[in-house]
């Protein structure tokens, strides 16, 4: 079970050192038993395991090739998935079974594939919310930052609203057909699709084909992990 979630942003330049004052402000070092990693920043990988050997001192399991998952990986080189797209993969099949699809909205909106055989069978990568939102306020000067909340309606009479409109719904279409697409070739017209990540409950409300938010899902398959590799 999950007992506590905390929320940081995440700084390539941390050292050690810096993470044993950060981590220790939101846990106590001494209760731990091990760290489960799953990092797509390289530099920060190596540092948080001489976090876990000078100031935790416990193991660090870090999500990578060669670690046990029991989802085998159909990827023409398992080394270029990211391992939070495996994490939520091997949380997905336990929590919502096989096949199923996870829309994970990050940095980039990822659609990991699930198959009928519990195979991690690939998926979709498409720039995400913010990312594309930050582009478009560069590159239109006039167009002004506004909130990422869903708006009353899909025809907008202020800038605002329109902006928020196309956000919202224009994602949500970004959804609904890629996964269409996703369970033809599946040939699983009912596959669930689960969604997580930051901005999964802002638009999972608008989706035709979202079945369920799970928003904690990558955290549930690095507990997994940490499960089947540590016993």
């Amino acid at each position: 079970m999950l007992a506590k979630q905390f929320r940081v942003g995440t700084n390539p330049a941390h050292t050690a050192d810096e993470l044993s004052v950060l981590l220790r402000s939101l846990v106590d070092l001494e209760s731990l038993d091990g760290i489960v990693l799953c990092s797509s920043v390289p530099a920060l990988v190596g540092e948080y395991a001489s976090f876990a050997d000078r100031w935790a001192g416990v193991d660090v399991l870090v999500l990578g090739p060669g670690v046990s998952t029991g989802v085998p990986v159909r990827y023409d080189d398992p080394r270029e998935v990211g391992p939070d797209r495996i994490a939520n993969a091997v949380a997905a099949r336990e929590r919502h079974g096989a096949p199923c699809v996870v829309v994970d909205f990050g940095t980039s909106t990822n659609f990991d594939v699930v198959s009928a055989a519990g195979e991690f069978a690939g998926g979709v990568l498409a720039p995400g919310v913010e990312i594309s939102m930050d582009a478009l306020f560069a590159r239109a000067a006039r167009l002004p930052r506004v909130p990422f909340v869903a708006p009353e309606h899909v025809i907008s009479q202020t800038t605002v609203q329109a902006l928020q409109s196309g956000l919202v719904f224009g994602f949500a279409g970004q959804v609904d057909a890629i996964v269409d697409r996703i369970r033809a070739e599946l040939d699983a017209a009912e596959a669930p699709v689960v969604a997580t990540g930051g901005l999964a409950e802002l638009i999972a409300p608008h989706s035709r084909t979202i079945t369920a938010l799970d928003p904690e899902l990558t955290l549930h398959g690095l507990r997994l992990v940490w499960a089947r590799n540590r016993g």
